[in-house]
């Protein structure tokens, strides 16, 4: 009896081992047949190149897009700059016939293994990055655990952006890369909304009240005062927030924040000499005159 219990469990079972096949199998080739159909379109309908750096050119036009559009971090003596992540976006969107994204391809207990990856359907150039992105997150110096899908959605999107931001800027051309970053910088130069002067100020008090960087702390950075600071140093200035934004470096990499401390010491110092000198002459009791 047991033998025929054992017999029709096995046979039970068998049926769904080939079910979850079948849909394994019918995945694969829905796949598969998207890739085709995807390499059959760009086949058929060609990018424009002339068209395509037009649109690219236009997207880098508009001041919202230039002001995001390149990072910057200190690595060592040196300074590396670049596009940034939403500038390699509207790249592949008005470059076309790319096929770019981020897929989390197993999560394990603790960490996430995920893929970034751009492939030009056109000529077959394809870029990807295989990369573990660990459940934590660092915040003051220590780390908490991720618990939570949508946290560690977020973490794994936030670590595969940088990745698909590489893969990408391998794919196109990069005197295309450089023509958008001009186009940017040009957009920039050109901003005639505000006077420079204003929009500097607007720059060091955003920097104040968002990463707790001081005038003092920028200027000792660039080895000027602010007041002599021309488009250049505010497109400088926006590299450097959109890396602070994006991840990309930390305040401690490009601003010492031993100056304030400094200041506040001197300022203190100086307060306490006046005080003592007024104390001083408080306590003083003038020559009685004969």
């Amino acid at each position: 009896m047991n033998d025929l219990t054992t017999q029709f469990n096995n046979v039970q079972s068998q049926p769904s081992m080939d079910q979850q096949s079948v849909l394994a199998q019918s995945s694969a080739s829905r796949e598969m047949e998207e890739v085709k159909g995807a390499i059959f379109l760009a086949k058929q309908f060609p990018r424009n190149y002339f068209e395509s750096e037009k649109r690219i050119q236009d997207a880098c036009k508009r001041p919202s897009l230039a002001t995001t559009a390149t990072y910057a971090y200190k690595r060592g003596s040196s300074k590396v700059e670049g596009p940034s992540i939403r500038l390699a976006e509207v790249l592949a969107q008005n470059w076309g016939n790319l096929s770019y994204g981020i897929q989390e391809l197993e999560q394990r207990d603790g960490e996430s293994v995920a893929k970034a990856y751009c492939w030009d359907l056109e000529t077959n150039v394809r870029q990807e990055k295989v990369f573990t992105v660990k459940h934590v997150r660092s915040a003051r110096g220590s780390l908490t655990k991720l618990t939570e899908p949508r946290d560690i959605y977020e973490r794994v999107a936030s670590d595969g952006a940088r990745r698909l931001r590489a893969c990408i800027l391998g794919v196109i051309p990069g005197d295309v890369v450089e023509m958008a970053v001009d186009q940017c910088r040009l957009t920039l130069a050109g901003q005639s909304d505000k006077p420079l002067k204003d929009r500097i100020s607007g720059a060091l008090s955003h920097f104040k009240e968002n990463y707790g960087v001081t005038q003092e702390m920028i200027e000792e950075h660039f080895g000027y005062s602010a007041s002599s600071f021309s488009e250049f140093d505010l497109a400088q200035l926006t590299s450097i927030r959109n890396s602070l934004k994006d991840n990309m470096s930390k305040v401690e990499d490009w601003f010492n924040k031993d100056i304030g401390k400094q200041q506040s010491s001197s300022l203190a110092a100086d307060f306490n000499k006046e005080q003592g000198e007024v104390t001083s002459d408080e306590n003083t009791v003038p020559a009685e005159q004969g």
